[in-house]
């Protein structure tokens, strides 16, 4: 089942959508339930802790529109609430969320009845109203967490990695484009990481999702228990006093095996390739860059890219290249107007069919980056405006820079800033600064020894 998830991505559905049931009241785990079948997504009260379980573990935990309409009204309502201090997401098995049911989305498209925009609309609305939502949310991101399980996670203040977290946003494969968010997201990581990984879909796991910026923090999965005990016992809903007991907490457990076993891969010399390679505004110059590098890590990355869809290529790059300078809304609005165009695409068909149905190599069209018109592919699919746009329930909601990005490890900026105000700091004052700054959290003297190592 992983292998038939493996490119996880967005878009889900089932054969009819009642839209009046979306804002519908939504049992607890306390109350008797009405259905005969099992509840997809478990909802769970503890004094004025809330906790969301994808439930759905024998397929990864991919998302369905039933889910969708059971979690986005209870999102709302317990933001409203003066009874709720905190949520938890979690996801039941091995997976947070594996991403979701792109057959079913084609399904929807082909219908041509309006219902896939529904779904793009509603979906969208709320992987905004994750990113821009006044209340704590915590993601406990213990296990894969792709394509949608992305939206659902990074774009929280808190999202909590594990030795089981598996994480990419790998939506070339079927000629689509990092999503729900990752226009925003993939492109604030550290150098040329992110496009690396929206380029190339690669998987990152455990503490690479802490180094890179994709998660706030690391602790074991045995421990996560104990932990949403002690933050529910808080009783509130400041961030920083929250920030603060994750952060004690993962301190706490720096004698971990977890914590000992597993190291950052994309630093060092990893690190200089990609940041070399990857800094052009082209595919075809990263490409050439890649093959005249001539490592093997060079090598796989090229081999990986020339595998996807050429168009789904080219629209990822210009993507992260704009969305860097684009606010939280904005991004999304993209990614909405690009859904709107590539989902009727033959690439879409094509990539859904050869990875999920027939197994066989996709037949993009076109078929190289060489035949795809860059300036084309920037009219059609970035200066025209789509056939529907979509207002945001936080709309003027539109930051630059996520308002809780405190709380990842320093970035490679936030490192090279201090160095310049203190130029004659050595490795040893610049660990000290970090470590206080940040309580030593678990990965500050990882991240801050790589970045002194490569650039001094």
């Amino acid at each position: 089942m992983l292998k038939y998830l493996q490119p996880s991505f967005t878009l889900l559905g089932r054969s009819s959508m009642n839209k009046s049931s979306i804002f519908r009241t939504v049992t607890t785990l306390t109350q008797p339930s009405q259905q005969p079948v099992e509840e997809q997504v478990l909802i769970q009260e503890t004094g004025k802790t809330r906790s969301f379980t994808l439930n759905r573990p024998r397929v990864l935990n991919a998302m369905t529109i039933e889910m969708v309409e059971t979690f986005f009204p209870c999102l709302q309502a317990w933001e409203k609430s003066e009874d709720v201090n905190m949520i938890f997401l979690k996801g039941n098995g091995r997976a947070l969320c594996a991403g979701g049911d792109v057959k079913a989305a084609l399904g929807f498209i082909h219908q041509k009845d309006g219902q896939f925009i529904d779904i793009l609309d509603m979906e969208y609305r709320m992987f905004h109203y994750v990113a821009t939502m006044k209340k704590p949310y915590i993601a406990l991101m213990d296990g894969i967490t792709m394509g949608a399980g992305g939206g659902l996670s990074v774009n929280a203040p808190f999202r909590i990695a594990t030795e089981n977290t598996q994480f990419a946003m790998p939506e070339n494969t079927i000629g689509l484009f990092p999503d729900v968010g990752a226009s925003f997201f993939l492109s604030r990581l550290d150098g040329q990481v992110g496009t690396y990984m929206g380029m190339t879909g690669h998987v990152i796991k455990a503490h690479d999702v802490l180094y890179s910026g994709i998660a706030t923090h690391f602790v074991p999965s045995i421990h996560l228990p104990e932990l949403e005990a002690r933050l529910t016992e808080l009783d509130t809903s400041d961030h920083d006093i929250i920030n603060d007991t994750i952060n004690a907490f993962a301190s706490e457990q720096l004698d971990h095996p977890q914590m000992k076993n597993q190291h950052f891969t994309l630093c060092g010399d990893t690190r200089r390739i990609i940041d070399r390679c990857f800094r052009y505004d082209t595919a075809e110059e990263i490409v050439d860059a890649l093959e005249k590098d001539g490592s093997a890590f060079a090598k796989a990355a090229r081999e990986t890219i020339l595998k996807r869809g050429p168009t789904s290529i080219k629209i990822t790059l210009e993507h992260l290249r704009r969305g860097i300078h684009m606010g939280i809304t904005d991004c999304m609005k993209m990614e909405y107007s690009l859904w709107q165009k590539m989902a009727i695409r033959h690439d879409f068909t094509e990539g859904v069919t050869s990875q999920l149905i027939t197994r066989q190599p996709p037949q993009w069209q076109p078929s190289t980056l060489e035949q795809v018109d860059h300036k084309e592919l920037k009219k059609v699919f970035f200066d025209t405006p789509a056939e529907r746009s979509i207002k945001m329930i936080y709309d003027n909601d539109n930051y630059l820079v996520h308002p809780y990005r405190r709380y990842v490890l320093p970035s490679e900026s936030d490192i090279i800033h201090v160095l310049k105000q203190h130029p004659t700091w050595q490795q040893k004052d610049l660990l000290d600064h970090f470590g206080k700054l940040q309580q030593n959290k678990f990965g500050v003297a990882e991240k801050v020894k790589d970045v002194w190592n490569r650039l001094m």
